[in-house]
């Protein structure tokens, strides 16, 4: 193997290596916990540095962008010369970051911060979903889904550890999670020498032994089937950003809750992801990932056209039921875009992250800027339409035919 993008593609008979999916979602949940401190301590932000809610989405959108601007070049580059020990150095970048944003004195030091938080996502993503199909055995929805969950309990965290953590003792707290980034960097450097090991044996495997394929469409009809999957990650993380970043403003806006409670509840909805996460990626696996698509962002439609108009305790019963739905969409959406090109899943998987962030980045400063001229209230009532584009998921090809697990 001289060109690494082989190293995308699953052999025949090789087992699912548990080991492996289950130390990279540890570490998804280590990278996505750091991460999610930043949209947890936006009310401590706000309220120390009097920001406005456009400074907020600001603030987002710098984090987002550094993440998804990034992501496709770093995924490209990874698929052509990977390297084992990029997802260690890449969380370097995190560490540093989170150091900045301790003490940062002034919005410049906190969009800096941010930056490099973000810079140390655009690389851990891409490739760590590269280690994921390595391992998948074959079994690829599932090793998405042991992947993702971590990252969506790590995001569910955030808030938990702002609340407990951050929220009473400060801006100044934020730098304990540094020691957090070290041992991500442990846990990414092991995870390294088993990909270097990888890459080893694929390189003395036969071409012949590749049976990764892309499914037998015209470049019209992947293009098109790629469109639509851009439409559906839109619907999805346009209406996470206004739950993620304005959910806590929400409910102290409405209902009169206390910034501790507001988290917990914010708490209650990441970890209803979390779980969500886990059922997408196997249940592509065995009735096709369309109607796994389809089913989870049309289906959230009616809990969240729901949720402003209910009191508090409905509220976050729906909330965790849009969740729990909701969620189980990513896994099933990224290895139908790698199945379309299974020689490119370092940079499909770049791009849907870096899509993902960038959508939640600008979702997050539209509804910050359309808050400042309305109300929290009001953007809720908007965000809730999205989850119906979920409509267009039926016009995706089944691929399922034509794609083989091992």
């Amino acid at each position: 193997m001289k060109k690494a993008n082989s190293s995308a593609k699953s052999f025949s008979g090789q087992k699912t290596v548990y080991s492996v999916l289950f130390a990279i979602s540890f570490a998804h949940l280590l990278n996505d916990m750091m991460q999610s401190v930043i949209p947890a301590v936006y009310p401590l932000l706000k309220e120390k540095f009097d920001f406005s809610f456009a400074q907020i989405g600001v603030i987002t959108l710098v984090f987002q962008l550094t993440s998804s601007l990034l992501q496709p070049v770093a995924g490209l580059y990874a698929d052509m010369h990977p390297r084992p020990y990029s997802l260690a150095a890449g969380m370097c970048f995190t560490l540093v970051g989170l150091l900045v944003l301790a003490v940062a004195p002034a919005f410049g030091y906190i969009l800096v911060a941010v930056g490099l938080i973000g810079c140390g996502s655009s690389v851990f993503h891409p490739e760590s979903s590269r280690v994921a199909q390595l391992a998948s055995g074959g079994r690829k929805g599932l090793a998405q889904s042991i992947f993702q969950v971590g990252g969506n309990a790590g995001s569910a965290m955030g808030p938990l550890l702002a609340a407990l953590v951050i929220i009473p003792f400060g801006q100044g707290s934020i730098g304990w999670f540094a020691l957090t980034a070290l041992l991500a960097i442990f846990v990414l450097v092991r995870i390294g020498n088993w990909y270097k090991r990888r890459l080893h044996i694929m390189a003395r495997r036969p071409v012949s032994s590749i049976v990764a394929a892309a499914p037998p469409l015209p470049k019209s009809k992947i293009r098109m089937a790629l469109f639509i999957l851009g439409v559906l990650v839109f619907s999805k993380y346009f209406y996470i950003a206004s739950m993620t970043n304005y959910f806590t403003f929400f409910l102290m806006d409405k209902f009169g809750v206390s910034v501790q409670e507001s988290q917990y509840c914010l708490f209650a909805f990441l970890a209803a992801s979390a779980a969500g996460t886990l059922f997408g990626g196997p249940l592509g696996d065995r009735i096709g990932r369309k109607y796994v698509i389809w089913g989870s962002i049309l289906g959230a439609a009616p809990f969240t056209l729901l949720l402003p108009y209910t009191g508090l305790a409905m509220t976050i019963v729906l909330s965790v039921i849009i969740g729990l739905v909701i969620s189980s969409a990513f896994s099933a959406i990224l290895v139908y875009a790698t199945d379309l090109m299974p020689d490119k899943v370092g940079m499909i998987a770049g791009v849907f992250f870096g899509l993902m962030f960038g959508l939640g980045g600008l979702g997050s400063a539209f509804f910050g800027w359309l808050a400042d001229r309305t109300s929290i209230e009001f953007i809720f009532q908007i965000s809730t339409l999205l989850p119906l584009l979920g409509i267009v998921a039926g016009f995706l090809p089944n691929i399922d035919k034509f794609v083989r697990t091992e």
